[in-house]
């Protein structure tokens, strides 16, 4: 079951890259206090992913926090030293927190996994981008398809 607006994410441990180091937080900690924006992509160095998706969450980071953002986290079904190499890659810096879902625990959780061995990458994460406050879903916004659409910082930014 997928999760949806008024529910509050589920309280795991995720592995999450800062200052290009890994370290273990409950998803309560990290994002369940004030105002969080968590998006999600099917995977670190795909091509929408690393061209656009990141970037523009990166690009936009002053404007959420204009908003009253105080944290902006990418997750992917990707194990910490991907998420590492690839925030380093993007200049992430300190603009966007990774989160390394690499079994896709949290991403199963949330309900929104889905199946890509067709394209020989297996379980990843669909594309989406959630607002929380205080850890509760009060934006919900998951790509129908391939596009980034309702899901980019843009749309998010709108959102707001």
């Amino acid at each position: 079951m997928t999760v949806e607006v008024g529910n509050t994410i589920p309280d795991l441990a995720l592995t999450v890259v800062i200052d290009g180091e890994h370290k273990e937080m409950q998803s309560s900690l990290l994002l369940g206090k004030g105002t969080a924006v968590l998006f999600g992509v099917p995977g670190a160095f795909t091509p929408t992913c690393s061209d656009y998706h990141l970037p523009g969450f990166v690009l936009r980071s002053e404007e959420l926090a204009q908003k009253g953002v105080e944290t902006v986290a990418c997750l992917s079904v990707n194990d910490a030293f991907v998420m590492s190499a690839w925030g380093r890659s993007q200049n992430v810096e300190k603009h966007v927190l990774l989160i390394a879902d690499g079994n896709a625990e949290f991403t199963k959780a949330l309900g929104l996994d889905m199946d890509a061995t067709a394209f020989g990458m297996g379980t990843r994460s669909k594309r989406f981008a959630m607002i929380l406050q205080d850890g509760v879903i009060t934006h919900l916004a998951v790509e129908p398809g391939s596009d980034l659409d309702v899901s980019s910082a843009d749309a998010i930014l709108a959102a707001l």
